[in-house]
């Protein structure tokens, strides 16, 4: 059960705080890490509370872990360096660590975002039970937001289906991907993915995985689908380029630690 104090942290929470095995300080979409992605200490953690450097901040004890966001006007804590969250999904090598990062952050941006509740307007208070937002007045709960995407790796003999994305910096080849719509299946989505980025129809869709990816509230859930047919045909609006290619010849593809990797490399169950 989540425990959200004051910024100050005079409550229960502060000296439970102690008996937490992991530390994650955020400042909005970056986390605070010490050396390569190892996190911060607990007197580090306890610091920025007592300093009133912090926004919020919670423990949740049933998982060992406490969490805060600075405010954003604090920028740098002694001893620790600043890295983006996306990063830190690639380089760290814990899945724990990675999953709680992915949970923390979401739950903290629930505290910045649901101040008042959106049916009557009343200060929203932190629920003692569950991970959410709840009205003192109508009695609304608000959660962290899921957004569901599916993103699928397409074989065709001994070639796989990539594309570039327009909207990214990189320059990366990656797998099809997108948000699942209301009233939709995952294997619809799959379907209709591939067919509106490419033009390529696909049959025997299998569930791969999934992964907690918060940029900025998804959860991956990674398929494989073999080529029915279709040439490829580019939606110009989302892509830059689309291929076949062999795996013994790839292009430049995303990062360790990502599920589109994962997916290429065929090692979805790391």
């Amino acid at each position: 059960m989540p425990i959200i104090t004051d910024m100050t942290g005079q409550s229960e929470g502060l000296a439970k705080a102690h008996s937490a095995d992991l530390f994650f300080i955020f400042s909005e979409n970056d986390i605070f890490i010490t050396q390569g992605t190892s996190l911060p200490s607990y007197e580090t953690f306890i610091k920025c509370i007592q300093e009133e450097k912090t926004s919020a901040w919670y423990i949740e004890t049933e998982l060992n872990y406490a969490a805060s966001m600075l405010k954003k006007d604090c920028k740098e804590i002694q001893g620790c360096s600043k890295m983006p969250l996306r990063q830190f999904f690639w380089e760290a090598q814990s899945k724990k660590f990675k999953n709680l990062a992915a949970r923390a952050h979401g739950f903290l941006r629930l505290n910045e975002t649901y101040i008042y509740c959106p049916k009557c307007g009343t200060k929203m208070q932190t629920d003692t039970v569950e991970a959410a937002k709840i009205c003192p007045s109508c009695g609304r709960k608000d959660f962290p937001h899921i957004e569901p995407a599916v993103i699928v790796l397409v074989r065709k003999k001994d070639e796989i289906l990539l594309v570039k994305n327009k909207n990214r910096t990189s320059e990366f080849f990656g797998c099809v991907s997108g948000f699942v719509e209301h009233g939709e299946t995952l294997e619809e989505c799959v379907v209709r993915e591939v067919k509106e980025e490419t033009g390529i129809s696909v049959t025997n869709i299998k569930y791969a995985g999934s992964q907690p990816w918060p940029f900025p509230d998804q959860l991956m859930l990674a398929f494989t689908a073999d080529y029915k047919e279709g040439e490829i045909k580019m939606q110009e609006e989302e892509l830059d380029d689309a291929g076949w290619f062999n795996k013994n010849n790839l292009p430049v593809i995303p990062r360790p630690g990502s599920v589109a990797y994962n997916l290429i490399m065929g090692n979805m169950n790391n």
